[in-house]
């Protein structure tokens, strides 16, 4: 079949299988060009390993580090006329190249906030590994079953407090617009938490550690975003941001039962992703931001982003470094006084007629159909091309 990108909303329902994978080798050689990472874990598990920065977290200790890698995700298996999901054709080019350079990967494709998922990876963990030396928690789900009760917890994209209304990008019809949120409500906020904090982070190295598979000394992280002013509304002071809030404090209790610096959580920047994508605002002051960091040299996508938490910070003689609050700043760059006094004077004066000018729509479009293996070089887009694509561990 000819397989081309069909958009809905905020979402690519088809995915290009060797545009995928010429996406992971991308990333494999930005990693394998970078000095080999020191004091590398080399039992790793990411949960939630698929795309963006739980795909660019396993690509970077499995190629920079040299890590046996399991990988944690719930991605639709490719149908004969019908593609999979991009991120089981990032995760079977990715087990692919791991398998060519004699690296133990193994993945699960299910529910992993459930207790029978949780199970199953231990257990594989158990037989292959024995330990695992860190854990990343990667994860990003718009809803979540409990594994105790069954109930269904869907999380929404709100602001708290108030109504907010502020400049968005309609990325379909390329127009600024004006955006307004109704605040979230107290059940709506307990949801997101439930779905996007740190319960299931919990749940996991508590599954881990009662089945003996947690190594001595083993560290652990989980990703947020804080960003500037412009978007906390929305995401910082928003529901997200009380999910991002509850994941600190697990952080903390983590901490106080197996050590300081165990657990961390690393601020990341903002970037294209599925996730980013689905959020208000974000689309705009994405798009701005990429035209002033790529014009001063800063800019990094996940890979990059990735590796340097590696590079500096997990892999660095000295540890990682950390702010008053005790989290991990690979946001650094971002939230430069001078990036963000260039993007705030930008979005004063953005409109539908200059956003080709003010913002780089281009380079936000170009990445969020590379997301999906759309616009890769050296892949025919014309060629007929057969969907299915088997992850060797999944058979």
């Amino acid at each position: 079949m000819i397989i081309t990108p069909k958009i809905r909303g905020f979402i690519c329902t088809t995915a290009h299988p060797d545009g995928c994978a010429a996406h992971v080798q991308e990333q494999i050689a930005y990693v394998k060009s970078k000095p080999s990472l020191p004091n590398a874990p080399k039992r790793v598990l990411v949960v939630g390993s698929s795309t963006g920065y739980g795909l660019a977290s396993r690509i970077v200790a499995a190629f920079g580090g040299g890590a046996s890698t399991v990988g944690v995700f719930f991605e639709k298996e490719p149908v004969e006329k019908k593609t999979a999901s991009a991120g089981w054709y990032n995760s079977a080019a990715f087990e692919e190249a791991a398998l060519k350079e004699g690296l133990y990967a193994k993945s699960f494709n299910g529910d992993a906030f459930s207790n029978e998922m949780k199970q199953k990876v231990i257990e594989t963990i158990k037989t292959d590994l024995g330990q695992i030396d860190m854990i990343v928690y990667s994860l990003a789900s718009p809803r979540r079953t409990d594994p105790v009760t069954g109930e269904v917890f869907k999380s929404v994209l709100k602001p708290t407090g108030e109504t907010f209304t502020n400049k968005n990008l309609n990325t379909d019809k390329k127009e600024i617009e004006t955006v307004s949120i109704d605040p979230a409500s107290p059940e709506e906020i307990a949801h997101t938490v439930k779905v996007m904090g740190g319960e299931d982070w919990q749940l996991w190295i508590d599954a881990l550690e009662n089945a003996g598979a947690l190594a001595e000394g083993f560290k652990t992280v989980a990703y947020s975003y804080i960003g500037p002013e412009l978007t906390w509304a929305i995401y910082t002071d928003g529901t997200i941001g009380r999910a991002k809030l509850d994941l600190e404090k697990t952080a903390r209790d983590i901490n106080g039962k197996f050590g300081a610096g165990t657990a961390l959580v690393s601020v990341n920047k903002a970037l294209v992703t599925q996730a980013s994508s689905a959020i208000p605002v974000v689309p705009l002051y994405i798009s701005i931001l990429y035209k002033v960091m790529k014009a001063k040299g800063l800019h990094e996508g996940c890979i990059e982003q990735i590796e340097r938490l590696f590079a500096d910070h997990y892999c660095a003689p000295e540890g990682p470094k950390l702010d008053d609050a005790g989290r991990i700043r690979i946001d650094d760059w971002e939230m430069r006084e001078d990036v963000q006094a260039e993007v705030r004077d930008a979005w004063k004066d953005v409109s539908t007629e200059t956003i080709d000018a003010a913002t780089d729509f281009a380079g936000y479009q170009k990445e969020f159909y590379r997301l999906f293996g759309f616009g890769l070089s050296g892949v025919d887009y014309a060629a007929d091309v057969d969907p299915i694509r088997k992850i060797p561990s999944l058979g």
